[in-house]
């Protein structure tokens, strides 16, 4: 049986836009993504209006595009892990806000028959996998020039402080751009 890489192996591999390194990291970590989004839905009435796996894949999708960009740097899976139930948090405090607004307060829903709900597999399909490859390429096209360096230089692996010298300026602020420009693209493209 062949071994698994590492999880620094396989972040960069995510980071790299591969599709296989993306499945891996989402069947180490989608059992605990989903567990993590359930303690958040805890009232009944919500849990009717919101999946657990709705959510998962909008963060499972925020945060591959976020990663291939190059925001994150994770060290280990207890970072990860923590990192996306922020994620999951945020993304369920923004789901129950528009549930409430107006005349879509969930807490007004009636009870339904679950064998209404139309299941979807899981497998991630080839349309899926264009889909995501498409998104990441779209957003690398709403970054400028010098963000787009800045973000090929973090996928190679450079230190910030390495970048700061050959650019000029402070670390800190170099980063900070970058993670504004993931942010603005991000919100652009309708991921939060």
């Amino acid at each position: 049986m062949p071994e698994e890489p590492s999880f620094r192996d396989l972040l960069a591999r995510v980071r790299n836009g591969d599709q296989e390194a993306a499945a891996e990291l989402v069947r180490r970590y989608e059992p605990n993504l989903r567990r993590a989004v359930r303690v958040h839905l805890r009232d009944a009435r919500l849990r009717r209006c919101l999946d657990s796996f709705d959510i998962c894949q909008e963060v499972l999708a925020s945060f591959f595009l976020r990663a291939a960009l190059g925001q994150y740097e994770l060290a280990s899976p207890e970072q990860l892990m923590q990192l996306l139930a922020t994620l999951v948090r945020n993304k369920v405090i923004d789901h129950v806000h528009k549930q409430q607004a107006g005349r879509r307060d969930y807490r007004r829903i009636e009870g339904g028959d679950v064998g209404e709900r139309e299941v979807v597999g899981r497998d991630t399909t080839p349309s899926q996998i264009v889909a995501g490859r498409e998104l990441v390429e779209e957003a690398r096209r709403r970054l400028s020039e010098e963000e787009r360096q800045l973000l090929e230089w973090r996928r190679q692996g450079r230190e910030w402080a390495d970048i700061a010298a050959e650019l000029g300026g402070s670390p800190e602020a170099l980063r900070k751009k970058l993670e504004r420009a993931i942010d603005r693209v991000s919100r652009e493209l309708g991921l939060g």
